[in-house]
């Protein structure tokens, strides 16, 4: 594979990592990929492993949180064939979970950290450390926001989740996308590239070829409008050493607008289905 790009951890450790281009898959792979990935979570900058509300960012990241919260139910109400079970991979805090619970799903969760389970069980969410906690259970609906990209043994990972899935169940999965605007604009400083956190770098293309080879497929994708705000607002931090407010709205705006003919959005969702039959 070759080099598509250098950049660093711009949040923890400053190091320095390689995005190689995988060609076939389209999709770029950070490299390289630490052993002991754990060391680079701990930091109090590692937001959605805190409700932090102190700076400006950690605000603007909460409310961000908060209106994605409507529009995630929205959009597995719209597609789940049952309305039972639901499974969070990533959980966090448990914000999603417990907002879904208000909205009379079952709930089940995974989140590796320790920090975020004791935040969320402060709200009644009780978390599983890992996906080996659940047994033989299965679930109607299965999600994982901003979460893919941090798993190692990709395939592997999503042959487990297949199995996880009831009949007739649908994974919801929401990842960065390399090939929208604000990533081309912002290169290396690309705050969603987040290495070495982010192990993969996804495409739509290489979304479908992943999932394909275990015989599941894309059945629709939606825009994370937000995120193309949020991401620039970090990457301006990122590139120029301070919060360029009026920048990165800018840079989001734009990256939104040409999405909207392109669908090359800073952020997807995409609704995932068994093959049909």
């Amino acid at each position: 594979m070759k080099c598509y790009l250098q950049t660093k951890d711009y949040s923890v450790s400053r190091e320095e990592f390689e995005l190689r281009h995988d060609e076939n898959l389209d999709m770029l792979v950070t490299f390289p990929q630490p052993e002991d990935v754990e060391k680079y979570y701990e930091s109090e900058d590692y937001i959605s492993h805190t409700d932090a509300k102190k700076s400006l960012t950690e605000k603007a990241y909460q409310i961000v949180k908060s209106k994605n919260l409507q529009h995630k139910l929205r959009i597995i109400n719209r597609h789940a064939s049952t309305k039972k079970s639901i499974l969070d991979v990533g959980a966090g805090t448990g914000d999603f979970l417990n907002y879904a619970k208000r909205n009379s799903w079952q709930i089940s969760g995974v989140e590796p950290n320790e920090k975020a389970r004791k935040k969320a069980a402060e709200k009644g969410v009780f978390l599983n450390a890992g996906i080996g906690e659940l047994k033989d259970r299965t679930f109607d609906v299965i999600t994982l926001f901003h979460v893919l990209e941090h798993l190692p043994n990709l395939n592997h990972q999503i042959f487990s989740l297949n199995n996880l899935l009831n009949p007739g169940g649908v994974l919801i999965i929401a990842v960065p996308n390399f090939k929208s605007f604000d990533a081309a604009y912002y290169k290396e400083h690309w705050a969603a590239f987040d290495v070495p956190r982010h192990l993969w770098h996804f495409s739509q293309t290489s979304i479908s070829k992943l999932f394909t080879k275990h015989s599941l497929y894309v059945n629709k994708t939606y825009p994370m409008i937000f995120d193309a705000f949020y991401v620039s607002l970090l990457s301006e931090k990122y590139k120029h050493k301070r919060q360029g407010y009026f920048a990165a709205f800018c840079i989001g705006l734009w990256s939104n607008i040409k999405a909207w003919s392109s669908g090359e959005y800073s952020s997807l969702i995409y609704v995932i289905k068994r093959t049909k039959q």
